[in-house]
């Protein structure tokens, strides 16, 4: 039996070295995936930073994905993609060369030690809420029933999010769903 596709949307911030190469990357790397299918992506954001103040400003954007894999296996390709592309833990919410966060899969709700879904702080952060709803506005928190564009509309720190000017890549497409 073929393993159902399911769709996700994660995001993604990077704030050390080339922020641009290493979000392509990140995009093309879990493209690459043949359990993955990158089918949307945000428009790019820049973004002061939030809790750890003295560090760079962030480019956040969020994708839309398709998976056949599980929530914990889909955190291992996350997470190995972080630490391929640099990503050290050395202060929390502190500077990094990616951050990638798994926000909703297919309506999914879990609480385990390695993973919460949806993501947790999701509704709080406004680099989250609002790519996120460039690429998924009418899509509906499985726990708060809200829309995730009425969650954009009433999220506070959006002063501190600015839409870029020039897109992430114009050389990227995603796989056609």
């Amino acid at each position: 039996m073929a393993a159902e596709w399911r769709t996700g949307y994660l995001s993604l911030g990077a704030n050390l070295g080339d922020r641009r190469l290493n979000l392509r990357t990140a995009i093309a790397r879990l493209d690459s995936q043949p359990e993955i299918q990158v089918t949307q992506i945000s428009p790019l954001y820049e973004t002061k930073p939030v809790g750890y103040a003295d560090q760079p400003d962030f480019l956040n954007l969020c994708i839309e994905i398709k998976t056949t894999l599980s929530p914990e296996n889909l955190l291992k390709i996350t997470g190995s993609t972080e630490l391929d592309l640099g990503r050290q833990r050395d202060i929390y919410w502190g500077p990094r060369t990616l951050d990638i966060d798994i926000l909703l899969l297919e309506g999914q709700v879990l609480d385990t030690e390695d993973l919460i879904l949806p993501h947790p702080r999701m509704k709080e952060r406004a680099f989250v809420l609002l790519p996120l709803a460039d690429i998924a506005g009418d899509l509906v928190h499985p726990v708060t029933q809200q829309s995730v564009s009425d969650m954009a509309d009433l999220v506070v720190g959006k002063e501190g999010v600015f839409r870029c000017q020039i897109p992430l890549a114009s050389d990227y497409e995603p796989t056609e769903s």
